[in-house]
């Protein structure tokens, strides 16, 4: 099938025949995504004119009441989204995280609205403050929605938390969302997204959807219109350094890659606590999602003297964790999402062989790099560290 953006209230296909997006451990194309032809600009307008009145007319109590509303009805629907959701290379566990995930913040953001916000229009942050001695210049912040669109563009790991995790504050606040999910694994992201149309609960042209590229849609942003990114540091980059975001003062928030490190005290000897924490961590790391998470680790330090302990521990953990399809019962950790993750994952090991040649590129379970080891300074003190390059998947 090919995927539909719903644009100002109607299921709409692009005019080409766009990219085919594969089941992730079959290689079976599950549908075809493309964004072409559709008119980004009616979709802001929509948004502006329809989206945003309607959600403005709403108290944020009867906004918080929606999103309840719409977390109960996703609920209901779960099975669906997670037969699905293997064709991404999730397990069950995996996508545990991403639907029951999301459909948890979408109750947390509805509890927080009628707990926390004011059933009215406007949010009052802080009290009156005197701005002169006299007392006659007085200020008091207030916070109003916005009267753009909030457009959402989401990471190929989480389509679903991504799109509601997003959603849940932008509805909250009163601003209509234009969701962009990562191509690749739109074919979820949609399928949910159809399911909260059929639903009814949300007021017209407050949720619109983009499945494809970006076309044009940023040549018309106004100073009223937010952008919340998720994805590569690069495209970030990219994005905010658009001319109109820059003349039109386009708020831009952005969360990239990540860094991370799990590292291991010198303290923890052999049979700690400490110790089989540490290993059991990396190794969740290495396995959930397979490792496509923006909190995944990067590396794994431990001292020199613990090296070897530490992969003997990792390599016995990893025996034990079945790789496979994930529909399959026993298999804890699926494939990477696409081709094109595969490729990305490959890539930095094809640069060290080009640059090291074939003979002095480390096995995989060869994880000490003497030189590091041995450097006289670092952030972490010379001599005491090993890198185990615990990479993703």
């Amino acid at each position: 099938m090919q995927l539909q953006s719903f644009v100002a209230g109607e299921w709409r296909a692009g005019v080409s025949a766009g990219v085919a997006l594969r089941d992730a451990t079959t290689g079976e194309v599950i549908a075809t995504a493309s964004a072409d032809g559709l008119d980004t600009q009616l979709m802001l307008a929509h948004a502006r004119e329809v989206g945003g009145p309607n959600l403005r007319r709403l108290t944020f109590h009867e906004r918080a009441a929606l999103l309840k509303s719409l977390a109960r009805f996703l609920s209901e629907r779960k099975d669906e989204f997670y037969a699905l959701s293997y064709a991404t290379g999730a397990t069950k566990s995996d996508s545990w995280i991403d639907i029951d995930g999301g459909i948890s913040t979408l109750f947390v953001y509805a509890s927080k609205g009628a707990r926390e916000l004011p059933d009215g229009h406007v949010y009052i942050d802080g009290a009156v403050e005197a701005l002169s001695k006299s007392g006659n210049f007085v200020a008091q912040h207030l916070c109003v929605p916005l009267e753009g669109a909030a457009v959402h563009i989401n990471a190929f790991n989480f389509p679903v938390w991504g799109m509601l995790e997003k959603l849940a504050p932008a509805l909250l606040a009163g601003v209509p969302a234009i969701v962009k999910p990562a191509t690749q694994t739109a074919y979820l992201t949609e399928r949910v997204f159809r399911r909260i149309i059929e639903s009814g609960i949300l007021p017209a042209g407050a949720v619109q959807l983009l499945c494809g590229g970006v076309g044009d849609l940023f040549e018309h942003f106004t100073c009223q219109d937010v952008v919340a990114f998720t994805g590569s540091a690069s495209t970030a980059l990219k994005l905010r350094q658009h001319p109109v975001v820059s003349a039109n003062a386009v708020r831009f928030t952005a969360e990239t890659d990540s860094l991370n490190s799990s590292i291991l005290g010198p303290d923890a000897g052999a049979g700690s606590t400490e110790l089989e924490l540490f290993v059991r961590e990396v190794v969740r790391e290495m396995t959930v999602k397979a490792g496509q998470k923006c909190t995944a680790i990067r590396k794994a330090l431990v001292p020199a003297a613990r090296a070897a302990e530490v992969l003997d521990a990792l390599r016995a953990a990893l025996a034990q964790v079945v790789v496979g399809d994930p529909r399959l019962e026993k298999v804890r950790m699926g494939p990477v999402a696409s081709l094109g993750q595969r490729r990305e994952v490959l890539l930095p090991g094809a640069a060290a062989r080009r640059r090291r040649g074939p003979r002095r590129f480390p096995r995989p379970d060869a994880a000490l790099l003497p030189r590091r080891a041995r450097r006289p300074r670092g952030a972490l003190g010379g001599g005491l560290w090993a890198d185990l390059h615990v990479a993703h998947l």
